[in-house]
Order: structure tokens, then sequence, then C-alpha cells
């Protein structure tokens, strides 16, 4: 199968998009997968732990739930339900 000037010229034009592309991907720090949540008081931007960033967040807020932190505090700062601090 022989390729035309033309048509070897649009291959290679390809080629360097997706080379350019591939190299801006690389040069970004990845981001974590975070989706917004509609409740009936407003939208809420949400994010998604690892295991052991999940693991580091529990102990943390245990910690903090033990020293007297109230619950309405904790759910503002890190961003999580009263309900999920509890269930801790």
């Amino acid at each position: 199968m022989s390729l035309s000037k033309r048509q070897i010229s649009q291959l290679k034009k390809l080629i360097e998009t997706a080379q350019a592309l591939l190299a801006e991907a690389s040069d970004k720090t990845p981001i974590r997968k975070s989706k917004i949540i509609s409740n009936g008081s407003g939208s809420k931007l949400t994010t998604r732990r690892s295991g052991k960033e999940l693991v580091a967040f529990k102990k943390t807020l245990r910690a903090e739930r033990k020293s007297g932190v109230p619950v309405v505090e904790l759910a503002k700062r890190h961003g999580v339900t009263k309900s999920y601090i509890y269930q801790l």
C-alpha cells in the first residue's frame, strides 16, 4: 500500500499532535477525581481519597474527635458530612 505525499504529511501531523498531547499530559500532576453533588442545600465538590490517604484521614478525624473538637467543626473543616464522622 503506497501513500500519497498528502497522506504522509497528514499522518506526520497526527503523530506530532499526539506527541504534543502526551508531553503536555505528562507535565501535569495527577488530579484527584472529583465531582459535584447537588443536595437540597446547594452543590458541593467532593473528592475521592486513595487507600493510604483514607486511612490517615480517618486516624486524624478520630484523634481530633477524641480531643473534643465538635463534629460540626470537623465536618466543615474537612468537607465531609456529620454522619460520616459519627460512623467512625
